[in-house]
């Protein structure tokens, strides 16, 4: 498996979402996440968020995704009405032993955050060539 995710409540906080009404904790970062040949990527939606305060970290192949997002209000604003969620907000993922986590590469655009984590070399599928004559063929597992 690539890529398993940490977080056991998000589904509980579905179900209360879809019971009550409301939010438990706001959904800050929806992800995707797909193999696409021999690269893993990762895309959430970050809209509203400065660039500069987003911080990835991985360690022991724990993936930590943090990122700030501020109301753009002043304090002297009249406040009507508060959809967005504003804070800090983090997400975390185990990323599997078969990634290079040593070369992930971060790209902020329109909002998306896209990491691309190359799969490991060890981990790739490769060719075992057979040697022997035309008519000696020893095959040994």
């Amino acid at each position: 498996m690539m890529l398993m995710r940490t977080d056991p409540f998000r589904e509980l906080d579905r179900l209360t979402q879809q019971l009550t009404g409301t939010s438990a904790r706001p959904t800050a970062m929806p992800m995707d996440a797909f193999r696409d040949g021999d690269t893993f990527v990762v895309e959430m939606d970050l809209p509203g968020v400065d660039p500069e305060s987003i911080d990835l970290d991985v360690e022991r192949n724990v993936l930590t995704v943090k990122a700030e997002r501020r109301s753009r209000a002043s304090e002297d604003a009249e406040v009507l009405i508060t959809e967005r969620p504003t804070g800090s907000f983090s997400r975390q993922m185990f990323l599997g032993e078969t990634l290079d986590t040593e070369r992930i590469d971060a790209f902020y655009d329109a909002g998306v955050l896209r990491l691309t984590i190359p799969v490991a070399e060890q981990a790739k599928p490769r060719k075992i060539a057979i040697s022997g004559g035309s008519s000696q063929k020893r095959i040994s597992g």
